[in-house]
Protein backbone atom coordinates (compact mmCIF):
# COMPACT_ATOMS: atom_id res chain seq x y z
CA UNK A 1 0.00 0.00 0.00
CA UNK A 2 2.90 2.38 0.78
CA UNK A 3 4.20 2.45 -2.79
CA UNK A 4 0.66 2.99 -4.08
CA UNK A 5 0.15 5.91 -1.70
CA UNK A 6 3.40 7.48 -2.87
CA UNK A 7 2.41 7.13 -6.52
CA UNK A 8 -1.03 8.65 -5.98
CA UNK A 9 0.59 11.55 -4.12
CA UNK A 10 2.89 12.07 -7.11
CA UNK A 11 -0.08 12.06 -9.50
CA UNK A 12 -1.91 14.55 -7.28
CA UNK A 13 1.10 16.88 -7.14
CA UNK A 14 1.34 16.87 -10.93
CA UNK A 15 -2.40 17.04 -11.70
CA UNK A 16 -3.72 20.17 -13.34
CA UNK A 17 -7.40 19.29 -12.83
CA UNK A 18 -8.01 16.71 -10.10
CA UNK A 19 -11.51 15.78 -8.93
CA UNK A 20 -12.62 13.64 -5.99
CA UNK A 21 -15.78 11.50 -6.18
CA UNK A 22 -17.16 10.26 -2.85
CA UNK A 23 -19.69 7.68 -1.73
CA UNK A 24 -21.08 6.21 1.47
CA UNK A 25 -17.77 4.67 2.57
CA UNK A 26 -16.28 7.99 3.64
CA UNK A 27 -19.33 8.79 5.77
CA UNK A 28 -19.64 5.40 7.46
CA UNK A 29 -16.35 6.31 9.11
CA UNK A 30 -18.26 9.20 10.74
CA UNK A 31 -20.89 6.80 12.06
CA UNK A 32 -23.49 7.25 9.32
CA UNK A 33 -24.79 3.80 8.28
CA UNK A 34 -24.77 2.79 4.64
CA UNK A 35 -28.46 2.48 3.74
CA UNK A 36 -27.74 -0.76 1.88
CA UNK A 37 -25.90 -2.45 4.76
CA UNK A 38 -27.64 -5.00 7.03
CA UNK A 39 -29.86 -3.05 9.39
CA UNK A 40 -29.82 0.02 7.15
CA UNK A 41 -33.03 1.88 6.40
CA UNK A 42 -33.37 0.31 2.93
CA UNK A 43 -33.22 -3.20 4.42
CA UNK A 44 -35.85 -2.51 7.09
CA UNK A 45 -38.52 -0.56 5.21
CA UNK A 46 -40.16 -0.51 1.84
CA UNK A 47 -38.99 2.00 -0.75
CA UNK A 48 -41.18 5.08 -1.20
CA UNK A 49 -40.87 6.10 -4.84
CA UNK A 50 -41.06 9.72 -5.89
CA UNK A 51 -44.31 9.38 -7.84
CA UNK A 52 -45.91 7.64 -4.88
CA UNK A 53 -44.73 10.38 -2.53
CA UNK A 54 -46.30 13.01 -4.79
CA UNK A 55 -49.63 11.24 -5.11
CA UNK A 56 -50.28 9.56 -1.75
CA UNK A 57 -50.66 11.06 1.74
CA UNK A 58 -50.03 7.58 3.19
CA UNK A 59 -46.76 7.30 1.26
CA UNK A 60 -45.67 10.75 2.47
CA UNK A 61 -46.24 9.65 6.05
CA UNK A 62 -44.20 6.49 5.52
CA UNK A 63 -41.43 8.58 3.93
CA UNK A 64 -41.31 11.02 6.84
CA UNK A 65 -41.30 8.15 9.34
CA UNK A 66 -38.25 6.60 7.67
CA UNK A 67 -36.41 9.90 7.29
CA UNK A 68 -37.08 10.86 10.90
CA UNK A 69 -35.61 7.57 12.11
CA UNK A 70 -32.47 8.01 9.99
CA UNK A 71 -32.09 11.63 11.09
CA UNK A 72 -30.78 10.82 14.59
CA UNK A 73 -27.47 9.25 13.54
CA UNK A 74 -27.12 11.65 10.64
CA UNK A 75 -27.55 14.78 12.78
CA UNK A 76 -24.99 13.63 15.35
CA UNK A 77 -22.28 12.82 12.80
CA UNK A 78 -19.15 14.95 12.41
CA UNK A 79 -16.59 15.08 9.59
CA UNK A 80 -13.67 12.68 9.85
CA UNK A 81 -10.06 12.93 8.73
CA UNK A 82 -11.07 12.02 5.18
CA UNK A 83 -13.50 14.93 4.88
CA UNK A 84 -10.98 17.31 6.45
CA UNK A 85 -8.21 16.18 4.11
CA UNK A 86 -10.35 16.84 1.04
CA UNK A 87 -11.27 20.30 2.36
CA UNK A 88 -7.55 21.00 2.84
CA UNK A 89 -6.77 19.88 -0.71
CA UNK A 90 -9.45 22.12 -2.17
CA UNK A 91 -8.26 25.12 -0.15
CA UNK A 92 -4.69 24.59 -1.35
CA UNK A 93 -5.74 24.10 -4.99
CA UNK A 94 -4.84 20.40 -5.13
CA UNK A 95 -8.35 19.47 -6.29
CA UNK A 96 -11.04 21.31 -8.22
CA UNK A 97 -13.74 20.17 -5.81
CA UNK A 98 -15.78 17.19 -4.63
CA UNK A 99 -18.53 15.33 -6.44
CA UNK A 100 -20.51 13.34 -3.89
CA UNK A 101 -23.29 10.77 -3.81
CA UNK A 102 -23.73 11.50 -0.10
CA UNK A 103 -26.56 13.56 1.35
CA UNK A 104 -25.08 14.28 4.79
CA UNK A 105 -23.38 17.64 4.16
CA UNK A 106 -20.21 16.57 5.97
CA UNK A 107 -17.98 17.84 3.17
CA UNK A 108 -19.34 21.36 3.62
CA UNK A 109 -19.14 21.15 7.41
CA UNK A 110 -15.47 20.18 7.10
CA UNK A 111 -14.78 23.29 5.01
CA UNK A 112 -15.15 22.16 1.40
CA UNK A 113 -16.62 24.97 -0.70
CA UNK A 114 -17.25 23.50 -4.16
CA UNK A 115 -19.32 20.36 -3.54
CA UNK A 116 -21.65 18.91 -6.17
CA UNK A 117 -24.33 16.90 -4.35
CA UNK A 118 -25.63 14.50 -7.00
CA UNK A 119 -28.27 13.04 -4.69
CA UNK A 120 -29.19 16.27 -2.92
CA UNK A 121 -28.95 17.08 0.79
CA UNK A 122 -30.78 15.75 3.83
CA UNK A 123 -29.98 18.92 5.76
CA UNK A 124 -32.82 20.80 4.05
CA UNK A 125 -36.41 20.21 3.02
CA UNK A 126 -37.85 21.42 -0.24
CA UNK A 127 -41.46 22.27 -1.07
CA UNK A 128 -42.48 20.47 -4.24
CA UNK A 129 -45.22 23.03 -4.86
CA UNK A 130 -43.56 26.44 -4.33
CA UNK A 131 -39.88 25.38 -4.30
CA UNK A 132 -39.15 27.03 -0.92
CA UNK A 133 -36.31 25.46 1.10
CA UNK A 134 -35.82 25.28 4.86
CA UNK A 135 -33.44 23.66 7.38
CA UNK A 136 -34.68 20.14 8.12
CA UNK A 137 -34.40 19.90 11.92
CA UNK A 138 -37.56 21.78 12.96
CA UNK A 139 -39.71 19.71 10.60
CA UNK A 140 -38.30 16.40 11.84
CA UNK A 141 -39.01 17.54 15.40
CA UNK A 142 -42.54 18.54 14.36
CA UNK A 143 -43.20 15.14 12.77
CA UNK A 144 -41.91 13.29 15.82
CA UNK A 145 -44.08 15.38 18.13
CA UNK A 146 -47.31 15.18 16.13
CA UNK A 147 -46.90 12.09 13.88
CA UNK A 148 -48.26 14.29 11.10
CA UNK A 149 -46.48 15.17 7.87
CA UNK A 150 -45.46 18.84 8.02
CA UNK A 151 -46.73 21.26 5.39
CA UNK A 152 -44.85 24.12 3.77
CA UNK A 153 -45.01 27.29 5.91
CA UNK A 154 -44.33 29.42 2.83
CA UNK A 155 -47.31 28.45 0.64
CA UNK A 156 -49.45 26.95 3.39
CA UNK A 157 -50.16 23.41 2.23
CA UNK A 158 -47.27 22.45 -0.05
CA UNK A 159 -45.73 18.98 0.03
CA UNK A 160 -42.45 19.11 1.96
CA UNK A 161 -39.80 16.56 1.09
CA UNK A 162 -36.17 16.25 2.08
CA UNK A 163 -34.03 17.91 -0.60
CA UNK A 164 -32.67 14.52 -1.62
CA UNK A 165 -33.17 12.48 -4.76
CA UNK A 166 -35.70 9.69 -4.25
CA UNK A 167 -36.09 6.61 -6.42
CA UNK A 168 -37.72 7.70 -9.66
CA UNK A 169 -36.70 11.34 -9.21
CA UNK A 170 -34.27 13.07 -11.56
CA UNK A 171 -30.80 14.10 -10.43
CA UNK A 172 -30.29 17.86 -9.91
CA UNK A 173 -29.60 18.96 -13.46
CA UNK A 174 -27.23 21.84 -12.73
CA UNK A 175 -24.95 19.85 -10.39
CA UNK A 176 -24.88 16.82 -12.67
CA UNK A 177 -24.00 19.01 -15.69
CA UNK A 178 -21.12 20.63 -13.77
CA UNK A 179 -19.90 17.22 -12.57
CA UNK A 180 -19.94 16.03 -16.18
CA UNK A 181 -17.83 19.04 -17.21
CA UNK A 182 -15.37 18.51 -14.36
CA UNK A 183 -14.86 14.86 -15.30
CA UNK A 184 -14.45 15.60 -18.98
CA UNK A 185 -11.66 18.04 -18.14
CA UNK A 186 -10.04 16.03 -15.33
CA UNK A 187 -6.60 14.47 -15.56
CA UNK A 188 -7.01 12.67 -12.21
CA UNK A 189 -10.11 11.33 -10.46
CA UNK A 190 -9.94 9.83 -6.97
CA UNK A 191 -13.03 7.79 -6.08
CA UNK A 192 -13.42 7.41 -2.32
CA UNK A 193 -15.84 5.04 -0.58
CA UNK A 194 -18.13 4.35 -3.52
CA UNK A 195 -19.18 0.97 -4.89
CA UNK A 196 -19.42 2.67 -8.31
CA UNK A 197 -22.51 0.70 -9.27
CA UNK A 198 -25.24 3.36 -8.93
CA UNK A 199 -25.75 5.07 -12.29
CA UNK A 200 -25.75 7.66 -13.72
CA UNK A 201 -23.50 8.98 -10.91
CA UNK A 202 -21.00 6.11 -11.21
CA UNK A 203 -20.61 6.91 -14.89
CA UNK A 204 -18.73 10.11 -14.03
CA UNK A 205 -15.40 8.52 -12.97
CA UNK A 206 -15.77 6.21 -15.97
CA UNK A 207 -16.21 9.26 -18.23
CA UNK A 208 -13.05 10.82 -16.83
CA UNK A 209 -11.06 7.64 -17.38
CA UNK A 210 -12.28 7.31 -20.97
CA UNK A 211 -11.20 10.93 -21.55
CA UNK A 212 -7.63 10.18 -20.45
CA UNK A 213 -7.69 10.80 -16.70
CA UNK A 214 -5.96 8.53 -14.21
CA UNK A 215 -8.49 6.76 -11.97
CA UNK A 216 -7.69 5.98 -8.33
CA UNK A 217 -10.20 3.93 -6.32
CA UNK A 218 -10.10 3.88 -2.50
CA UNK A 219 -12.63 1.44 -1.07
CA UNK A 220 -12.89 -1.48 1.33
CA UNK A 221 -14.70 -3.69 -1.18
CA UNK A 222 -14.60 -4.37 -4.90
CA UNK A 223 -16.24 -1.77 -7.12
CA UNK A 224 -17.84 -1.74 -10.52
CA UNK A 225 -14.83 0.03 -12.07
CA UNK A 226 -11.91 -1.87 -10.52
CA UNK A 227 -10.85 -3.21 -13.91
CA UNK A 228 -10.44 0.37 -15.22
CA UNK A 229 -8.49 1.75 -12.25
CA UNK A 230 -4.87 2.87 -12.45
CA UNK A 231 -4.56 2.33 -8.70
CA UNK A 232 -6.67 0.39 -6.19
CA UNK A 233 -6.28 1.12 -2.47
CA UNK A 234 -8.16 -1.30 -0.22
CA UNK A 235 -8.84 0.04 3.27
CA UNK A 236 -10.09 2.92 5.34
CA UNK A 237 -10.97 6.00 3.31
CA UNK A 238 -9.80 8.42 5.97
CA UNK A 239 -6.53 6.62 6.63
CA UNK A 240 -5.73 6.38 2.91
CA UNK A 241 -6.45 10.06 2.26
CA UNK A 242 -4.41 11.12 5.29
CA UNK A 243 -1.51 8.93 4.10
CA UNK A 244 -1.63 10.49 0.61
CA UNK A 245 -1.68 13.94 2.21
CA UNK A 246 1.37 13.10 4.33
CA UNK A 247 3.21 11.99 1.18
CA UNK A 248 2.51 15.20 -0.75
Amino acid sequence: MSSGIQLVALWLRKAKSAVVFTGAGISTESGIPDFRSPGGVWTKYRTVYFDEFCQSAEARHEYWFQKSEAHTEFAAAAPNVGHRTLAKWEASGRIRGVITQNIDGLHQISGSKDVLELHGTAREVNCLDCDARFPVDPFVEQFRATNEVPLCPECGDGRLKHATVSFGQSLPEKDFERAHQWCQAADLVISVGSSLVVYPAAGLPELAKRNGAKLVIINRDETGLDSMADMLIDGSCGEALAAIDAAL
